[in-house]
């Protein structure tokens, strides 16, 4: 085993060594997370996206594709802004190129006519632009007026005329200067543009010519004159390319202090700039960064490892990468930018990157930090098998649960991930984790560590009293109780492994999304009753009985069936044989936790009852049991009083209005298991009823939803229904805060 140890940390300190060398930097992807980056061999970087809205900034970046056949030469494909195709998309220049018509004038020999074409395009309510300094109005012909003006005739009006007065002299003429070609500026600022053409003399002077003319708006380094163009243009492609300016938002950079932080555009390690030519402003990187400017980390802009490409970032020494730069360090006695050159002299030649002493030292270093991480990989086993020992690793381990190891639930969690986080609760986090066999499960770990309690627990894990109760809890099986897969001993404080529910809480489907499946009273019924049958098993039929003392709706998960798991034992109390109560130190959650309880310091199974009645509360009204600033002010005093109260009193439409009712009868269900959540908050425990009972009457309303279809008589009804008990109208002492300290170590947990 040592020879095969030590091979691989050589292997692993000689990957560390060549990592750096053989890594290449590679570009990070332009476009949003999700969406095409490219169509064809066009790149499509954010803010523009492809078909999909949420795949650019808004709706005027957002581009199109269509498909055409080419004469049996197979389908093809055009990307388009609009009515333009896209040639190429520009971040860094805040460009787009497009393909624009050309306006042309021709005259038709056999007809002794003319046909024309002149084009208009309109940019006006876009962020684009026709770019002035890389466009130019370009007109071709012997006997042509080009002209171009704004789409309203009012802001420009401009053009150029190509004359061929000695055709012959043209053949060495190959400059656009008048002479069969002519071109001029475009204004900047411009958004709409009409573009026309004519003959002057209706082509008598130049028939030995081309009969057309043609103008057109393009890129200035796109087109290159030549008097051969001159003598047949009837066939030229009548499109050309032609740039836009584009920026984002409508503000300018002096206002970003005014921008919300919702509406700027540009990330982090960016810089902004006013357009030059329209409304808005661009994002660049600084510089040393490169990416996106107008994405978030990690697609955004990064720093440049200069160190990496020092042919581009030369370096004379010792290279060192900064936040957006690169310093260079010189030989000892040597002393300079590093940069560009070092002056000076060394004082010693030992530390010459050629000398056979270099070499040593390296040699020395690397030893050095071989048998360090020998020592650190050492200590590293020594301390899992330490937390293993001590938390009754050598008894547990031969017993049905099963024991993961550290390292797995790491990598099951990709090293408990923020993004693999379920929620979070007064024990620690749960995070949902991929075991190698693609299961999922979830991952119960603490948040912190309170050495204290982890001395108690060491102390405690061997006693066979423990491993009798971590036994039977693991083996407790019921279908709506979320399952205790396994444990991982090799950390300070042990991780519970449960079984994965897919669905979130029952709180997150009553009072943040408002799921449409608890729309129906048929399914919160459903719900109810399997909560309730859960806890039934736990104070009925497992032996010992087990009270649950944190009942609530963040407990209760829901699987991709909406099926009941109840979830989180960390405040769970095993009923010692023989006894019917347990004395013990206030633990729970404020809104669920049993008043009773509270005075007491006494727990009991009619405890779990009573959070339940608030959970049932909740289910019939909607309302989350703590006290809410906008309602009104009855409600706000005592939400649970207020439920009662109103049931009370028969008013069931000021709280039971939040889903639909399909008839009178459910109406007088639901009116029914109103008044059993009622009995269930009772504040005298000896007057709940027990979980069984209340299994039992939710049940009879489940199978009584089943047969309100069929015709049923008045007393099966009433036997399904069972019989309310009085309720005891009293009201919490308004000095019920002061008796928090008549138990000691209070644990309570705020429900926000």
């Amino acid at each position: 085993m040592r020879p095969i140890f030590e091979f691989w940390i050589l292997f692993t300190i000689l990957l560390l060594i060549l990592l750096p060398l053989s890594k290449e930097t590679e570009s990070p992807s332009m476009a949003k997370p999700g969406c095409l980056e490219k169509w064809g061999n066009i790149s499509v970087p954010y803010p523009f996206g492809i078909e999909d809205p949420d795949c650019s900034m808004n709706e005027s970046f957002l581009l199109k594709y269509i498909h055409y056949d080419t004469s049996g030469l197979g389908s093809h494909s055009k990307l388009m802004l609009g009515d333009l195709q896209i040639l190429n998309i520009s971040v860094e220049e805040g460009t787009v190129m497009v393909n624009v018509s050309m306006a042309y004038y021709c005259y038709n020999k056999s007809s002794d006519g003319f046909n024309f074409y002149n084009n208009q395009i309109d940019l006006s309510g876009s962020p684009f632009t026709f770019s002035d300094t890389q466009n130019k109005l370009t007109a071709v012909g012997c006997d042509t007026v080009a002209f171009m003006e704004d789409s309203a005739g009012m802001h420009f009006e401009s053009g150029c005329i190509s004359l061929c007065y000695q055709p012959v002299n043209l053949m060495g003429e190959d400059s656009c200067s008048g002479l069969g070609c002519c071109q001029t500026q475009i204004p900047s600022g411009v958004k709409g543009m009409n573009m026309s053409i004519r003959s002057l003399d209706n082509y008598s002077y130049v028939r030995n010519f081309s009969p057309c003319s043609y103008a057109f708006l393009a890129s200035e380094d796109w087109f290159g004159f030549s008097s051969i163009d001159l003598r047949d243009i009837s066939n030229v492609n009548r499109e050309s390319p032609a740039v836009l300016d584009w920026g984002v938002g409508e503000g300018r950079c002096e206002s970003i202090d005014t921008l919300s932080l919702s509406t700027y555009a540009c990330g982090l390690n960016t810089k902004c700039i006013n357009s030059n030519n329209g409304p808005g402003y661009r994002c660049v990187c600084k510089p040393g960064y490169q990416g996106n400017p107008y994405l978030s980390q990690p697609q955004g802009c990064q720093d440049i490892n200069e160190c990496m490409d020092l042919k581009t970032y030369p370096c004379k020494w010792k290279c060192k990468n900064t936040p957006g730069n690169y310093t260079c360090h010189c030989p000892l006695g040597m002393f300079g930018d590093g940069k560009v050159d070092c002056v000076g002299f060394r004082l010693t030649p030992v530390f010459s990157s050629n000398s056979e002493s270099f070499c040593f030292i390296c040699g020395v270093a690397i030893i050095v930090v071989i048998i360090i991480l020998a020592f650190w990989i050492r200590y590293k086993r020594r301390n899992k098998l330490r937390n293993f020992l001590k938390n009754g690793g050598s008894l547990l381990k031969n017993q049905k649960i099963k024991i993961f190891s550290a390292d797995e639930l790491e990598k099951a969690t990709n090293m408990y991930n923020e993004n693999q986080r379920l929620g979070q609760g007064g024990f620690g986090s749960v995070y949902k984790g991929t075991l190698p066999d693609k299961s999922l499960v979830a991952v119960k770990k603490a948040n912190k560590v309170d050495k204290t309690q982890i001395k108690n627990f060491q102390k405690e894990a061997i006693n066979e009293q423990v491993l009798h109760e971590i036994n039977m809890i693991s083996q407790v099986n019921h279908k709506h109780l979320v399952k205790l897969l396994g444990l991982c001993l090799e950390t300070k404080v042990p991780l519970l492994v449960y079984e994965f529910v897919s669905n979130g809480t029952l709180f997150k489907h009553l009072h943040i999304v408002h799921s449409e499946f608890l729309k129906l009273w048929s399914n919160r019924l459903r719900i109810a009753a399997e909560t309730a049958m859960a806890l039934d098993y736990l104070h009925s039929i497992a032996v010992p009985p087990i009270i649950h003392r944190d009942v609530k709706s963040t407990n209760i998960l829901l699987d991709e069936n909406h099926t009941v798991k109840v979830s989180d034992f960390g405040s769970s109390v095993l009923i010692p044989p023989g006894q019917s109560f347990v004395a013990t130190k206030v633990q729970g959650t404020l809104g669920y936790l049993d008043p009773e309880y509270l005075i007491t310091c006494v727990l009991t199974v009619k405890s779990d009852v009573y959070s339940f009645g608030v959970v049932l509360m909740e289910l019939l009204t909607g309302w989350f049991p703590k006290p809410n600033p906008n309602s009104d002010e009855n409600r706000n005093t005592n939400i649970i009083q207020y439920f009662i109260t109103s049931v009370e009193q028969k008013k069931f439409s000021q709280v039971l209005n939040n889903y639909e009712v399909s008839d009178v009868r459910e109406s007088e269900q639901i009116e029914a298991v109103a008044e059993l959540a009622v009995r269930c908050l009772n504040r005298s425990g000896i007057e709940r009823p027990t979980m069984k009972e209340v299994a039992e009457q939710l049940l009879g309303h489940m199978r009584l939803q089943e047969t309100f279809h069929a015709q049923e008589q008045p007393e099966e009804t009433e036997s399904l229904l069972g019989h309310t008990t009085n309720i005891n109208d009293d009201m919490f002492d308004s000095d019920l805060e002061n008796n928090y300290k008549t138990c000691y170590d209070i644990e309570l947990q705020d429900m926000s």
